[in-house]
């Protein structure tokens, strides 16, 4: 199993997102077809976008910009001690 996943002289990383290929995703504003069924209705979230038939599960192409930890509100939050 170890030799699977580490990487020999040579060789690149194995699991490197930039030399993955083709992922699929759902992309807003574009007509998607699911690549299990074919069909366009899907159930779109926060994260990830299903489909109404098959329940296909893509990523948001987006979800990286609004995922967790990315919000920023602009403003300082208001601490317990402060507001004494």
């Amino acid at each position: 199993m170890l030799r699977s996943i580490k990487s020999t002289e040579g060789e690149s990383f194995p699991h490197n997102p930039a030399a993955r290929g083709y992922c699929v995703v759902y992309r807003e504003n574009q007509v998607n077809h699911c690549p299990g069924c074919g069909r366009t209705h899907w159930y779109v979230g926060r994260v990830s976008a299903e489909c109404g038939f098959c329940a296909t599960a893509l990523p948001l192409a987006e979800a990286t910009s609004r995922g967790i930890g990315t919000h920023s509100r602009g403003q300082r939050p208001i601490l317990l001690n402060d507001a004494a």
